[in-house]
Parts: structure tokens; sequence; C-alpha cells
């Protein structure tokens, strides 16, 4: 809701708008910005230097709750309570994540093939989902204390080669965290909005992150950023790098990925080690290490052979995706590249031979999908309406015809917000019920894509095979979610369905997951109530402080040494865990300075109007 001001000077009225923020939640590490002065932010940590929180979940033994920095020095020491790579596992049921299971740590639950995937942390088990939505919660008490105030609104990106289902459960840990997410973006759109203002024309991005690897391609032009077509692998990224190195010191050590899963607190060893050495290969020609009592070593020439298949594989979504836009890599004008995977010298090479021209990396690739995230929110609130963003879809969607075909209503790479309709009918006399199954992918066969989800068209009035004319219409949102609606157009019978993906949580489950957030919600409301007590002291404190320089001369010295003393014991309790001492010292010295403040007032109103008529 907007609040509004009004202007002493000229007596208009303001609107002071929401702030929403834009969150990059990150297989790797997450970060919040918000746009101050026009400009975009990433917010800090409490050392004051990174913007990153990794994204990492540790549960302790007392059931407590611990994400980033701190959670990432478990992994070692207890790899079992502490979650990773969550992203990865996003919208994925088990059969999805079979084959990588053994790089993970934790407990990955197989109970349903064709349910979200579990994962087990203690007698408790928790969905990516829920997992997820305490690396938003993190981030949302880290811009609720840099800004002091509280944030309800926000943009997350996700991989642009995500499905309906992986979106649905991003924004499902949106609303889980407390957020009310406005807009799902996609990340390669997302750190085009945040690209200096001179790239124009045709625009590739290349994002190379943790877990996720997309390409997109779009056309600036005059503030419009209009994407034609993109493509990428949501199971591609700097994980598998770290694998690769992990199966190459496996083979140093006369060990098999067998041993990963045996001894977890090895695997985490290993693979940290391989992360390591994967970022020092970025700087040196050799790197050496022992392990286990056994000297590893790899050269920087033969990391690069290993990954070049994985390079290859992106080169080859490259060329997919130009295809797709109907330009040639010599067409492509500027070349832009995300995610800290491209931090790896082979990998720019590579880019850059296979477009032909230098790349532009001149900002953090770890941050200007999050500045980008920031610019959409900035859009969305109004205060920036000279930037239009012309989005795509980047799987086709359809329906299960005879046969097990899949037809396509949606093609991918169509822009998005859209809807079309196509026109069926039934195939036996007398058909009263039509089962509509909602599917997304490119294969011909339906058995092959991934289905979202499905729903009946009942009380068909009879009629012989190929009478009943049903217009089957697709509507897909700005956040390429899709709601879908059957009609029989000679009965005139409608239902209208939002697809809610086979492989995400139920209402019911949500609903439960709130609960759960609820009954535990007393220690973030104290910290809440705390983190704005001391907001408001410090506000305090500086206009007492500014009070005091500006008024010495009305003020008596025992009423300065009385304020200053107050000042110092609301200082102190700021810095304690006691927020009713902090109200406390708040309230003493306001009951103290009132009068004082009164007493100043009039004198400075007396000396101004002193020689003028009313």
């Amino acid at each position: 809701m907007a609040t509004f001001s009004i202007n002493l000077k000229d007596g208009t009225v303001e609107t002071n708008k929401p702030l929403i923020v834009g969150i990059d939640l990150g297989t790797t590490n997450s970060l919040v910005a918000f746009i101050k002065d026009g400009q975009p932010y990433c917010v800090k940590g409490a050392d004051g230097r990174s913007t990153l929180v990794p994204s990492v979940v540790h549960f302790t033994e007392n059931g407590d709750i611990i994400v980033g920095d701190v959670a990432k020095e478990k992994l070692i020491e207890d790899p079992a309570n502490t979650i990773f790579s969550v992203k990865r596992l996003m919208g994925k049921s088990f059969k999805d994540i079979q084959k990588n299971r053994d790089f993970f740590g934790y407990q990955i639950i197989d109970d349903d093939t064709e349910s979200l995937v579990k994962i087990r942390v203690k007698d408790r088990f928790y969905s990516p989902v829920e997992l997820s939505a305490l690396i938003l919660k993190e981030l949302k008490s880290r811009i609720e204390a840099e800004l002091g105030q509280a944030i309800e609104k926000a943009v997350i990106t996700v991989p642009a080669y995500f499905n309906d289902t992986q979106r649905q459960a991003t924004r499902d840990a949106g609303k889980l965290a407390g957020f009310d997410v406005l807009r799902i973006v996609n990340e390669p759109t997302a750190a085009a909005l945040a690209a200096p203002p001179g790239i124009e024309g045709a625009v590739a991005v290349y994002d190379l992150g943790g877990g996720t690897f997309d390409i997109s391609i779009l056309q600036i032009q005059d503030g419009i950023y209009e994407v034609l077509s993109t493509n990428g692998d949501t199971f591609l990224g700097g994980d598998d790098f770290d694998r690769i190195l992990v199966e190459f010191f496996l083979v140093q050590l006369g060990q098999n990925r067998d041993d990963l899963t045996s001894n977890p607190e090895f695997g985490q060893r290993i693979r940290l080690l391989a992360e390591r050495a994967k970022k020092e290969l970025s700087k040196t020609d050799v790197f050496e290490e022992e392990l286990e009592g056994k000297k590893l070593c790899i050269t920087q020439a033969t990391f690069e052979i290993l990954a070049e298949p994985l390079i290859e594989r992106t080169l080859d979504c490259c060329r997919n995706v130009l295809r797709d836009a109907k330009l040639s890599a010599a067409q492509i004008g500027q070349v832009v590249l995300v995610g800290g995977s491209t931090r790896i010298p082979i990998v720019k090479r590579r880019v850059t031979e296979f477009f032909g021209r230098p790349v532009f990396d001149d900002l953090n690739p770890d941050e200007i999908v999050a500045l980008g995230a920031a610019i959409q929110a900035d859009i969305l609130a109004g205060n920036q309406q000279d930037i239009l963003l012309l989005d795509i879809t980047p799987l086709s969607l359809g329906i299960e015809t005879v046969g097990g075909l899949m037809d396509a209503i949606i093609p991918r790479n169509s822009k998005i917000p859209t809807k079309a309709a196509r026109q069926y009918t039934t195939s036996v006399d007398g058909q009263k019920n039509l089962k509509i199954s909602v599917f997304q992918g490119e294969r011909d066969l339906v058995e092959h894509n991934r289905k979202l989800g499905e729903f009946i068209l009942s009380n068909i009035p009879p009629m012989p095979a190929g009478l009943p004319k049903i217009d089957i219409q697709f509507i897909l949102n700005a956040d390429g979610i899709l709601i879908v609606r059957a009609r029989e157009l000679r009965s005139n019978l409608e239902t209208q369905v939002e697809i809610k993906p086979t492989y995400g949580i139920s209402e019911e489950e949500m609903a439960l997951m709130l609960i759960d957030s609820i009954q535990n919600a007393e220690s973030d409301i104290a910290a809440r109530g705390l983190l704005e007590a001391r907001n408001e002291a410090n506000s305090i404190i500086l206009s007492g402080d500014k009070f005091l320089s500006q008024n010495a001369e009305i003020l008596s010295e025992a009423e300065q040494s009385e304020t200053r003393t107050l000042l110092t014991k609301l200082r102190e309790s700021v810095t304690g865990q006691d927020k009713d001492s902090i109200l406390l010292a708040m309230e003493l010295l306001n009951a103290y300075t009132t009068p004082l403040a009164h007493r100043a007032l009039d004198v400075n109103i007396r000396a101004a109007m002193q020689g003028k008529k009313i």
C-alpha cells in the first residue's frame, strides 16, 4: 500500500511507493539488491564487503537453522545436516537427479519417483521449496537490517530454461519466506537490464552459474528489451566442473564414486578441494594439495581438456539459440557474461572464439543478475517508465492427443504474456467427459516431456464422435505460469484451471508449511522487534547529538550533562540484545529532553521573527 506525505514548501501531496527488492536465488550464492537514488545496489553483509550469501543451510543439534557463511563451514564437519545446491533440486523428482545424487552429502529420499524430491535432515523431511525459503528468509532479514524497514514485495530471478514446475516452486519458496513475489524474471533478461545503456542491438547473454546454464538473445533498442530466443540446460554449471575434478582426484587417490556415498565427510572434503582447485586454476598453471595422505596435482591444461565437453554443451545451446533467433554469430553486437563460472579462462576464451568478438565482463558476474532484478522491481514500482521488457517462454506448452502425441498450443520462444487456442473434438460416440493433460517440452511424444497437470471437462452433452467442438485456450502470464480454459462451443460448457505442477506442492502442504513457520515465528518476531528498536534508537541518538550541538547556548551545563548521560545509556543499550532496555532508555531520554526541545523551539522562533511583523 502506498503512503502519502505533504510537501510543506508547496503543499503538494507526494506518494511514497513501497520498496520492491530484486533477488538472485542462486545455486552457489544468493543475494538481494534494491534501488537507491536511481541506482541498483547489492546489500552487503555484516562484514561490509561481501554481497553474497552462500546458498547453504545447516541444521544444528539443538534445532537452530543457520544460513550462509557459517553454514558453509559445516559442510565437512556435518555434511548430513548441511544442505547445498538446493536450486538443482527445485521442481525435480528423485528420478530426475538419481544419476548425480552421490554428489550431494545429504540424504535424498527415494519414496515416489512422481513427486517432488525430499531431503531428510535428522527426523524431518524437507522439500527444496522449504529449504529455498530458508535462504530467502536470510536475504529478507539482511535487507531489512540494511534499510531498517519491513520488506514484503520482491522480484525473484530464475534460469531462463526453468520449466513451469520450477518457476512455481520458486514462487512458492518466496511466498513461504514471507514475500509477495510480484514477478519471476529470467536471469539472462535481468542481466541485460543491468548492462550499461550503451549496449544496444542484438545482444547475447551467456549465463553459466553454479548449477544452471542459459543463453539468451535479446534485441535492445530505445529502452525496449525484446527477448528473441533462449536455450539452456538446468543441470549444467559450476558444480559439474567441480565434479570432473572430483573424479580426476578420485583416480589419483585410487578410489571411486561409491566412496563419496559411504563416507560423506570425505565426499565433502574432496568436493570443496575440487572447487578450490577450479578457482586457483583460473589464476595459476598448476594446483597441488595433499588429501588422505596422498599428493594431488592437476595442471590448467589438463583441467581444460576435462572441461571441454561441458563447454561444448554450452556452445551447442548457443548454436540452437542463434538458429531460433534466425541470426548468425557475426550479427551479435555484444556478448555479456553472467555467472561465477564465466571466470574460468577456457570458458571466456571459447565463448570469445564462438562469437568472434571480445566479451563484455566489466560488471561483477556474481552481482549483475540481482542488480537487474532490482531494476525490474523498480519498473514494477512505477519509478522507471522508459524501459519495456518483452520476455519469452523457453519451452513449448501443449496437450496430449490420441496416441500419446504432444500437440503444442504455445510454441517455445513465444512472447509473454500471451494466449493461444485450438479446437478439438471427441473420439467416442456419446463421450461425456474429456481428460485434458498438459505437457511442456519439445519432443513429439508426451512420454518424453514434462507433465504439468491435468483436469477433466465434465458433463459434455452426448453427441456423435467428432461433433463436439472443444476450444482449449492456454493463457501464459508474465511469470511464465499457465492457466488453461476448456469450453465446449455447442453447449457453452466451460471449465478453467491454473495448472499446478505434478511435481509441485499442494495448497494443503503450503498451508501446513506456513502454519509451521508461524508456530516457530516467536524468535523471528523477537529479532524483528530488536531490529526495529535499534533502528529507532540510532535515529534518536543522531537527533540528540545534533540537538546538543545546535542549542548549546540555550541549555544549561546541567541540562547538557544529563542529556549526554541519557544518550550514553541509550548507546549502551543498543549494543545489547534486550529490546525492552532499549525502549526504556529511549523513553527516559524523550521524557527529559521534550521540555528542553519545546523551550529551544520557542527561543529559535522568537529569534527568527525578531524585527518582523505578521
